[in-house]
């Protein structure tokens, strides 16, 4: 098995070792992509919640011409073994010189750290205990056990957090027998403990934080420079807390400061009065929607009598049927509406509207509805005709909407139309 330098040092980026086997992983458009195993690597594989690392491997060949395979992923399979994935292949006995990218094992370290100084310091604040990690590209999470986590307790999981960053306690590495571990974890000095047996890795943060891990981490607390709580969301398992650290927290902390900034720029406030301004701007847009709703209301009233006043009642029956598109400032809300309205206001009168969109893509929407003095069934009628045109529908016996293929809607039209004339007349 591959011996894992970064077990004794994380922030080792450059080794030698020798190739040990290579399997093609896939192959695609005549591309092959290898996965090759080392005797030796400090390239960490995904594990734990925390991404493997990049880099390169160097070959040098007897002329002196290198070689450069990048290592665009790293694995281990379920034997223990690591394997590093790389576009070129590299022969079993070549010797390579690795190269891990340095800014991306940092930035791994600080997330990681901080993730133990995370939870050990909601464990202290609020007895909330961690039940995954992730460490994205972006921002990394952390669920824990709470109903509800406040403002207030974030505040101080957080402070907490940065005094020990400030106190720089250093971080170290042991390992010890399971036996020992399990004694640990009894006494409450462990905060977890992996499955698998054998000798253990403890990561501990001085008199505050003793967990077991093979992840690479930093030397010492402030290494992780720093920690930024950046979102709360509700989640099976708790509450999902996402954070920052190090130069992320710096650079999140930059970009949230410069889009406050520039949102209170363009509501002419400053900083602190943005909550208020937002609250001002939601109540009238609140207010807005509901002087909309209620002219929407007035002329669809307004528009339904003028249809009804324009359609005269033939064979018993008033038939109202319109085309509205878009472009005409409507929507399939407004569609729906219309033809309650229409049917309201006059007896054995039957509303067919269709709605055409303005992109060619989008589905086109038909409503139907009828007075309730007739007994045809709108539902039925309008999903066994939309579906014999790739289309989906239904509703209740007085209202039924659906969509189809925008260039279907004139033919759909008027086969629901027949549809209707049909079961009229056999009532």
């Amino acid at each position: 098995m591959t011996e894992r330098l970064y077990y004794a040092d994380s922030f080792l980026t450059d080794f030698d070792a020798v190739v040990t086997d290579i399997q093609e992983l896939s192959r695609s458009s005549g591309q092959s992509l290898w996965r090759v195993a080392l005797d030796r690597s400090a390239f960490y594989p995904t594990s734990g919640g925390q991404p493997y690392d990049t880099g390169n491997l160097i070959a040098t060949a007897r002329s002196g011409a290198e070689l450069t395979a990048d290592v665009i992923g790293v694995e281990e399979d379920q034997q223990g073994e690591v394997w590093h994935h790389t576009a070129k292949p590299l022969a079993a006995g070549t010797q390579v010189r690795g190269v891990v990218d340095a800014a991306r094992r940092l930035d791994h370290m600080q997330q990681h750290s901080g993730q133990h100084l995370l939870s050990a310091a909601f464990i202290q604040i609020c007895g909330a205990r961690t039940v995954s990690f992730h460490l994205g590209d972006i921002a990394s999470t952390i669920d824990v056990t709470a109903d509800r986590l406040t403002d207030a307790t974030l505040d101080a999981v957080e402070e907490l957090a940065n005094r020990i960053i400030a106190e720089d306690r250093p971080v170290t590495v042991s390992v010890v027998p399971r036996a020992h571990a399990e004694t640990l974890l009894a006494a409450g000095e462990l905060r977890k403990l992996p499955p698998r047996e054998g000798d253990l890795r403890i990561v501990e943060i001085a008199d505050f934080d003793r967990n077991a891990c093979g992840g690479t981490h930093v030397r010492s607390a402030g290494q992780i420079g720093g920690l930024y709580l950046r979102g709360l969301e509700k989640v099976h398992q708790g509450q999902r807390v996402e954070f920052v650290c190090g130069l992320r927290a710096m650079r999140a902390a930059r970009r949230d400061f410069r889009r406050l900034t520039q949102a209170a720029g363009q509501l002419s406030v400053g900083l602190e009065e943005l909550p208020q301004a937002i609250q001002r701007i939601q109540a009238d847009a609140k207010q807005a929607a509901k002087h909309t709703l209620r002219l929407t209301n007035e002329l669809a009233q307004y528009h339904a009598a003028e249809l009804v006043a324009q359609t005269p009642v033939q064979a018993g029956q008033r038939w109202v049927r319109l085309q509205l598109t878009a472009a005409s400032q409507t929507d399939t809300a407004y569609a729906k509406l219309l033809a309650s309205k229409v049917t309201a206001q006059a007896e054995k009168t039957i509303a067919l509207i269709g709605w055409q969109p303005t992109a060619a893509d989008d589905p086109a929407t038909i409503v139907l509805a009828r007075s309730r003095d007739l007994t045809i069934d709108c539902g039925t009628l309008l999903r066994e005709t939309v579906s014999t045109h790739g289309g989906r529908g239904g509703g209740s016996k007085d209202m039924a909407q659906g969509s189809v293929p925008a260039e279907k809607l004139e033919t759909v039209l008027q086969t629901l139309t027949d549809a209707c004339q049909k079961s009229v007349s056999a009532e």
